[in-house]
């Protein structure tokens, strides 16, 4: 897969939608024909898949995932070469995809994020192109705009009928939401829809609809249960995390956003749940009735709604077997699509309604740039996902985290990596204070009246770095590893190669 050369990265809607829609081709299927196959090497051939092709693949499996690495191992016993695997995130599981790097079968990788063994050869160089990492919402838009070409898109399913009808729903390993998988199913050249549950004709409700799809595959299964959903993703116990909630939620509270109508997203991490679960009781205190929750839905998101301290959820991915319930039986939770959540070259996505967000970081500099994409070694042990599309598209985003991690500080002069621009983001919450963008002076006078410590971001490096010293540089090598991707396309950062 040939790269173009990006534009760097100028602000958060500085490029303009000049092109238009990429499509695929066009197929038919008689009355007579069957989509249903069984021998994926038979289907390989049939395609036929031919060396160069990119392959895509959803992450709604997480690290219970069998399907890539299934696809690939048999794309490897066929002599195929020189693929490139647009996958919208890489996990732990995907490890023998490493094996196929070294001997050749993949000489790509394009992704929204990435975490194990992938990330770890990627970092240390082992590609010879640079991985391409985009956003959730770049993802999307690289695939409706032509950017990123998807050849085949093996979209695994919980469920499935032989017409192509897919779910993410019902069977053993029902996982929820396939949001991420919708772009994929319009754009790809072929579609094939892989399932271990076949159901009878038609499967009601499908997620993605039989006339998006080409092929179906049974296979015995395609995952682990419990690497996609366990049980409750659970609020954080650590003293110092629920600290900065506790202050996170006042701040939300304090300003002026939270009334009839709020709109609020949240990750599935301990502390980005505490928020959540201390804003809902404000909520509930004051009698406000929110309007729609996003972000990575789990039980306690399910709680809210049907507390009815919000009208509805938006689900583009679920993260535990609540959310899967819900998604199942209220028809106030929704599922929806990557384009649609946070696509920024359409004509409107979900994040643009949101009136706040609360997000991570593994770094935030005393320009507000947050970096979620490397860690403290300048390896590679994330990416974006919907981090810079939520944060451009809300009123408020605020970063949660602790001032120190692993005894190093988190705020510096300059992010090791640019994952998400300061221009939106507007709060930092820490256990030892507050800190406010210049951009947003009357958020930091509404949140002193409110009786919280605000401080300038610059103190609170000075702070930190006076607990855990001034951390040195990351020594980089002359290699570029992986290009990163703002949300519309452009280069807002580039990751070197770990140095041993």
């Amino acid at each position: 897969m040939t790269r173009s050369v990006l534009s760097p990265y100028v602000s958060p809607w500085h490029r303009k939608p000049n092109m238009r829609r990429y499509g695929p081709p066009v197929k038919r299927t008689t009355p007579a024909d069957s989509k249903l196959v069984t021998d994926l090497a038979a289907l390989l051939r049939s395609i036929p898949l031919r060396d160069g092709m990119t392959l895509g693949f959803h992450h709604h499996l997480r690290n219970g995932d069998w399907v890539l690495n299934m696809v690939l191992d048999t794309a490897a016993s066929l002599g195929f070469r020189n693929l490139t695997i647009a996958s919208s995130s890489f996990f732990p599981v995907h490890a023998p995809l490493v094996e196929h790097i070294k001997n050749g079968v993949v000489t790509g990788l394009d992704t929204d994020y990435m975490t194990g063994p992938v990330a770890e050869a990627v970092s240390r160089g082992l590609l010879k192109e640079a991985v391409a990492m985009h956003s959730h919402g770049g993802r999307a838009r690289a695939l409706e705009c032509g950017e990123l070409r998807v050849d085949i898109a093996f979209i695994a399913a919980s469920a499935a009928d032989e017409r192509g009808n897919l779910s993410g729903l019902e069977g053993p390993s029902a996982f929820g939401s396939l949001g991420y998988a919708f772009s994929d199913a319009e754009f790809a050249d072929v579609v094939v829809g892989v399932t271990d549950t076949l159901l009878p004709y038609p499967l009601i409700p499908a997620s993605i609809p039989q006339h998006r799809v080409d092929f179906v595959l049974k296979v015995d299964s395609i995952g682990d249960p419990k690497g996609i959903v366990s049980g409750t993703t659970r609020i954080t116990r650590d003293p110092v995390g629920l600290v900065i909630a506790k202050n996170a939620a006042r701040a939300v509270a304090a300003s002026g956003l939270v009334k009839d109508g709020f709109s609020f997203q949240t990750g599935a991490g301990g502390a980005s749940l505490a928020v959540a679960h201390f804003l809902g009781q404000h909520m509930a205190k004051e009698g406000i009735t929110g309007s729609f929750l996003m972000g990575g839905i789990t039980g306690y998101l399910v709680d809210l709604l049907e507390k009815g301290l919000f009208t509805s959820i938006l689900d583009v991915q679920g993260f535990d077997l609540e959310a899967l319930r819900s998604l199942k039986s209220n028809p106030r939770h929704v599922e929806v699509g990557a384009s649609q959540y946070a696509n920024p070259l359409n004509s409107g996505c979900i994040v643009n309604a949101l009136d706040c967000v609360i997000l991570g970081a593994t770094e935030i500099d005393t320009d507000f740039n947050v970096n979620v994409s490397t860690g403290s070694t300048g390896a590679i042990m994330g990416g974006s996902g919907g981090h810079a599309d939520a944060a451009a598209g809300a009123k408020m985003t605020v970063i949660v985290t602790n001032l120190l991690r692993a005894r190093l500080p988190i705020v510096r002069d300059r992010v090791t990596t640019r994952t998400t621009p300061g221009d939106t983001v507007d709060v930092l919450v820490t256990e030892r204070g507050i800190a406010v963008s210049p951009a947003r002076p009357e958020l930091a006078e509404r949140f002193k009246e409110a009786g919280l410590k605000v401080r300038d971001i610059h103190d609170l490096k000075k702070l930190a770095e006076s607990m855990a010293g001034t951390p040195k540089p990351v020594a980089k090598g002359e290699k570029t590893v992986a290009l990163v991707e703002y949300r519309d396309g452009t280069l807002i950062d580039e990751i070197k190669q770990v140095k041993d």
